[in-house]
């Protein structure tokens, strides 16, 4: 395993390639005070979520011409709607959205390129293709990365045995089944790896990943690894774990996120064996938000970076980040 190892990640989403969609007879506004760009998150109970704004805030003090309007959907899809209907009344100049729900936020988003707003979608998409640009992750590929490395913590390809948990995000996010997808691509070639539960969702929140780890324990005398879908989903199961005085015969934790202060943290101290580097697509949906105002061209997707985290590299990560 090289000491840092970065996954190359292709440029479609949910298998279908994507084209930059604008409303009819849309042109640039002037800037001749400010633009105003909307920014509906969709929520800010998770850190990741913080981090997220906090990117997208520190890039808007490097544009001047910005006029940067953040609202929180408070993990609630009605709110989140209701925020976008906002932000089309106030007549952004660019939606940047980041949905809780594809399905759910689906609506908003047409009445967005109905009403001549471009809509650059973050991290999770919607269910239409008119959209102007999607920034974000490839989870898939994260997903198969996290299959490959669980297939060499069980024993190997052709090798591979053991009981494994995994605690979903949010169901109805593509995300979620992303990672799922990507991670079973690997997992299900090997006959001695055994799934455990069936299709349970922690909603991305550490509290719901440990009552599902605790159940999981009850019911499971044997439990090898656990892949959770971010990184407080995979430590609530840890804390299960260990709360249970099991902690130890559980070897392999996973998750994705990558936080410094969170995730790599976590790895450094032995709790996690691994997470996934997950930036988040705030300072680059800013920057691609003034490209367009600009006149400037767009590309339909932009696929962040990810990086494999383990106990070899945290500690320089950590460094860097003034954490160690």
């Amino acid at each position: 395993m090289k000491r840092r190892e970065f996954l190359k990640l292709s440029t479609t989403i949910a298998g279908a390639a994507m084209t930059v969609y604008m409303p009819a007879n849309w042109t640039p506004a002037r800037a001749a005070a400010k633009w105003k760009v909307g920014f509906s998150q969709c929520t800010t109970l998770e850190p990741w979520r913080v981090q997220f704004n906090k990117d997208i805030q520190a890039e808007a003090k490097n544009q001047p011409d910005v006029d940067l309007v953040i609202t929180d959907g408070q993990d609630k899809t009605e709110k989140q709607v209701a925020d976008c209907e906002n932000l089309i009344v106030q007549q952004v100049n660019v939606l940047l959205i980041s949905p809780k729900e594809s399905a759910g936020l689906t609506g908003v988003v047409e009445k967005a390129i109905d009403a001549k707003i471009p809509v650059i979608v973050l991290d999770r998409n919607v269910d239409t293709k008119r959209i102007t640009q999607f920034i974000g992750g490839d989870n898939v590929a994260i997903g198969r990365a996290a299959g490959e490395y669980a297939v060499k913590l069980l024993g190997g390809p052709g090798k591979a045995a053991g009981n494994v948990v995994e605690i979903w995000g949010g169901m109805g996010t593509q995300p979620a089944h992303d990672r799922h997808d990507g991670f079973h691509a690997f997992t299900d070639k090997e006959p001695g790896i055994k799934n455990l539960l069936n299709n349970q969702s922690g909603d991305w929140k550490q509290d719901k990943a440990y009552n599902i780890m605790t159940t999981a324990l009850r019911n499971n005398e044997k439990i090898d690894l656990v892949y959770g879908h971010n990184d407080p989903m995979a430590y609530g199961a840890y804390l299960a774990a260990k709360d249970a005085g099991r902690d130890k015969d559980i070897k392999f934790i996973l998750g994705i996120d990558g936080l410094p202060d969170e995730g790599v943290t976590w790895v450094s101290k032995g709790q996690l064996t691994a997470t996934f580097l997950y930036a988040t697509p705030g300072a680059e949906g800013l920057r691609q938000a003034v490209k367009l105002l600009r006149g400037e061209k767009l590309q339909p997707v932009i696929t962040l970076p990810t990086m494999l985290i383990t106990k070899d590299n945290a500690p320089d990560i950590l460094k860097k980040n003034g954490l160690l």
